[in-house]
């Protein structure tokens, strides 16, 4: 009798009922609940989670349409926090805010999502073969790894032991499972499988946080030698629409020297994510021929999806790539945009009635893209490994104004920005990255490895640049009152050599085969010849040249085919010879 009495009361803690629907928030009442508790709400069963507590009554944001239903209709709490399968099959995955499979919703409902369909995120039928690494008797704790799954061609998934658990082996098998399947079972009684769960809102524990000092290579030269990101950095790329946000998100993916990419649409327009979920799994992998998708875990919420999801899909997809960074992964993760996801935030915060801040923001805004921002990082794992999750968001900001809360707040937070420029953009100037508005807060901390790895004049090389480039936008305002002749002839040689850093350094073709990557050595040859061009028109200019006879040699232009031969540096000693050549009968001619 009192197991009955008991059983009704946990039913009755379990279970309420709605009180009031606001969009994507619902009002519970009767229900006993957590923060942050996965709840099953209506007759269709919505997933929701609680957001907020107040005296008996719940509120909770549902990551589904929630049009139709009514206020009466029961509440369930799963008492569990809102998590993410964590195991082999992630890779060549595209999932929805909240980690269902895309391709699986599209098999049970059609080309549109029905409301209330519960998918699991990882396949529960297919067998993978697990090797083991450990064996019966091993000591081992949260974080290690005790084997292995070959995921994809290019990716070997590391089974790791989830965080809290510690013991011996006691048994452990060889051979093919399902991801639930038991591998292996610990002293304690404790069993492993090869997937495991962890709630979106919590970091996954490491055991140290590296200085960033080495860098990401992008493969892009305005981004690899003027505004450096290091691995486990954060970055901001905030543009106008057109300005080449997702073509230059695109480019980093590919071509980054990144293990894992995580890739999130977050509320983007249906027609921008189609091209991205059409174009990856086609893109191939220039480091191993294979398909870029090997390596690849996409995360779709578009502008149409519920707002809630929205709001949940950066948690999903920073979880994930914390994941891979514990098996000592270098993972980059695609934010686009933070933009739509601080909309959601705004939808919901209004849908609460709470203060708004600026521009209707919520108060916390900061806080929550800190929150975000600072899940980034190189760290030592609980195994040891060394892996990082290095964040690049893209910012929508209403017309390229700068000065929005998003930008404004992400600022504050991020180390390098690069700005995206409508005007260069407009000049055909790809990518359109505006090299006097962007900067770096890594370039210190990476010289010392840009000087060991690459030349020992890196940063030399880099500083000239900047140099000429700043000198350039102050002759600029000259030019525009008095024209480029009026000026000393010093100065109009500067504008030639800033010409040559724009147009051959600068500007990158991202769809042809051979400029859409630039190694390290491609880029520090091409910015070293044009310094040296430099060097050259000044020492002709003071034995007498003129300067519009400088500045009209025309072998200076054979630079630029540096860019598009991968026999760069016969091309630029080519070019050189012939530079030097010109100069030379200029001086003999006076």
């Amino acid at each position: 009798m009192k197991k009955k009495k008991r059983d009704n009361m946990e039913t009755k803690q379990n279970t309420g009922e709605i009180y009031r629907i606001s969009g994507p928030v619902i009002t519970a009442e009767g229900l006993s609940a957590k923060m942050h508790d996965v709840v099953k709400v209506g007759n269709e069963k919505l997933i929701g989670e609680v957001i907020q507590i107040e005296d008996n009554r719940i509120i909770i944001q549902v990551y589904e349409e929630t049009t139709g239903i009514k206020p009466g209709e029961p509440v369930e709490n799963t008492g569990l926090p809102l998590s993410v399968e964590l195991g082999p099959g992630l890779l060549k995955s595209i999932y929805d805010g909240i980690q269902r499979p895309l391709p699986e919703l599209e098999k049970q409902t059609g080309n549109f999502i029905k409301r209330g369909v519960v998918v699991n995120s990882l396949d529960r039928n297919k067998k993978w073969d697990f090797v083991p690494t450990v064996k019966k008797g091993d000591a081992i704790e949260g974080g290690a790894i005790i084997g292995t799954v070959q995921e994809t061609e290019t990716i070997k998934h590391m089974i790791m032991v989830p965080p809290k658990m510690k013991g011996a082996i006691k048994t452990i098998e060889k051979g093919k499972f399902k991801v639930e399947d038991v591998i292996a079972e610990l002293d304690g009684g404790e069993k492993i499988t090869l997937m495991q769960k962890w709630p979106i809102r919590h970091p996954r524990p490491t055991k140290e946080k590296m200085p960033p000092e080495v860098p990401l290579i992008t493969g892009m030269r305005i981004l690899d030698a003027l505004f450096p990101l290091a691995k486990g950095g954060t970055a901001a790329i905030p543009g106008p629409f057109g300005a080449g946000k997702t073509v230059t998100q695109q480019s980093l993916a590919k071509y980054s020297d990144a293990k894992i990419v995580v890739y999130i649409g977050c509320g983007e327009r249906g027609n921008e994510m189609t091209e991205v979920l059409t174009e990856f799994p086609e893109l191939e992998d220039p480091k191993t021929g294979k398909p870029l998708m090997n390596r690849t875990v996409l995360i779709a919420n578009t502008s149409n999806m519920p707002v809630a999801a929205r709001e949940a899909s950066v948690y999903t997809g920073i979880t994930i790539a914390e994941y891979f960074r514990d098996m000592g992964y270098d993972v980059s993760l695609m934010a686009d945009s933070t933009s739509r996801w601080a909309e959601s935030m705004r939808e919901i915060s209004s849908r609460l009635e709470e203060m708004p801040g600026e521009e209707g923001y919520p108060p916390y805004l900061g806080s929550k893209l800190a929150e975000f921002y600072e899940r980034a990082g190189r760290c030592v794992g609980l195994n040891d490994k060394i892996g990082s999750v290095t964040v690049i968001g893209a910012v929508s900001p209403p017309g390229g104004d700068f000065s929005e809360p998003v930008t404004q707040n992400t600022l504050r937070i991020v180390k390098v920005f690069w700005a995206l420029d409508a005007k260069l953009s407009s000049r055909r100037h790809y990518p359109s990255i505006n090299w006097l508005q962007s900067y770096s807060l890594y370039k210190k901390t990476l010289d010392p490895w840009y000087d060991k790895n690459v030349d020992s004049k890196w940063s030399e090389l880099n500083n000239e640049a900047m140099k000429i480039l700043q000198e350039e936008e102050k002759l600029q305002e000259l030019v525009q009152l008095v024209g480029s002749d009026a000026l000393p002839e010093r100065q109009q040689v500067t504008l030639e050599i800033a010409r040559l850093l724009r147009e051959f350094m600068l500007q990158q073709n991202a769809f042809h085969k051979t400029d859409a990557y630039c190694s390290l050595d491609k880029t520090k040859e091409i910015l070293n010849t044009i310094l040296w061009v430099g060097q050259k028109a000044y020492a002709a200019l003071d034995k007498g040249v003129r300067a519009r006879d400088i500045v009209a040699i025309e072998s200076r232009n054979t630079i630029s085919e540096a860019k598009f031969n991968e026999d760069y540096k016969k091309v630029l000693d080519k070019a050189k010879k012939n530079i030097e050549a010109e100069l030379k009968k200029l001086v003999e001619d006076i």
